[in-house]
């Protein structure tokens, strides 16, 4: 049985374990710990899901709670992908700020995921990448 819960009061090592365990630690930070340490820290909304102790989903997002919802990060372990686990922790990113749009950049895996689960695609999205001067 998955439980779920939220907040970002997370043991950092398990989050970067699962961020591995997922894929998307090979976009993430995941060998600078003050950085991962920051990205949890820093971010609004947190809902993770368990299998008992072991950290098997999390979505990490900013929000205003009222207009828009950046769901930065979703992921959850290899071994638990394809159990509905990603799409309840959209669905309670949404309970938590029910008048905000969700917001996000697909990873390339995952493309065709989001809108599997009801998600338009929108065309006119823009990114500054970090560093780079304007």
């Amino acid at each position: 049985m998955i439980i779920y819960r939220v907040g970002n009061d997370l043991n950092l090592e398990d989050v970067i374990e699962l961020y591995r365990a997922s894929t998307l630690g090979e976009r993430r930070p995941v060998d600078d710990s003050a950085r991962m340490a920051a990205m949890l820290k820093n971010a609004n909304l947190v809902l993770t899901a368990w299998d008992g102790n072991l950290l098997v989903g999390i979505s990490r997002s900013f929000t205003d709670f009222v207009y828009a919802t950046y769901l930065a990060d979703l992921a959850v372990r290899a071994s638990h992908q394809r159990l509905g686990i990603g799409r309840e922790l959209i669905r309670r990113t949404q309970a938590e700020a029910t008048q905000a749009n969700v917001i996000l950049l697909a990873a390339p895996k995952a493309v065709d995921y989001y809108p599997h689960i009801g998600f338009r695609q929108h065309n006119s999205a823009w990114m500054l990448d970090a560093g780079k001067q304007i």
